[in-house]
């Protein structure tokens, strides 16, 4: 199943991301919540973004957020406990097999992938 979602990255987008993606697992859908924020924090809020959640052939599922801005690039932080910002990039690391960006001329994607098939809560698909 492929789902494509084209939105604006605002704080009000995050909890409608969320419902879009309500028969997904909590882990797709803090991904691709957590993409979208690193968005608003790091481009701007406004900005529109592409979401999609789609299965790979080799059985996992890849969550992918497209912005236009080919330059402004997650970065992998280790916060300390005081820190207030830092710990998105951590997460997704912590969370997926693997995570990365794709550049274009005038676009970037930041996608990572979860393991296993059961992208769908409580379906087993």
């Amino acid at each position: 199943m492929t789902l494509e979602l084209r939105l604006l990255a605002t704080p009000k987008a995050v909890p409608e991301l969320r419902h879009h993606l309500r028969h997904h697992t909590y882990d797709v859908r803090l991904c691709a919540t957590e993409l979208v924020t690193n968005v608003i924090d790091h481009v701007g809020e406004g900005t529109p973004v592409t979401v999609r959640v789609l299965g790979t052939e080799d059985g996992h599922t890849r969550i992918e957020v497209t912005d236009p801005d080919p330059r402004a690039l997650p970065l992998l932080l280790r916060a300390t406990a005081t820190d207030e910002h830092g710990r998105g990039m951590a997460l997704l690391d912590a969370l997926t097999r693997r995570w990365g960006v794709e550049q274009g001329a005038d676009r970037k994607t930041v996608w990572c992938e979860l393991e296993g098939t059961n992208s769908l809560a409580g379906t087993g698909c």
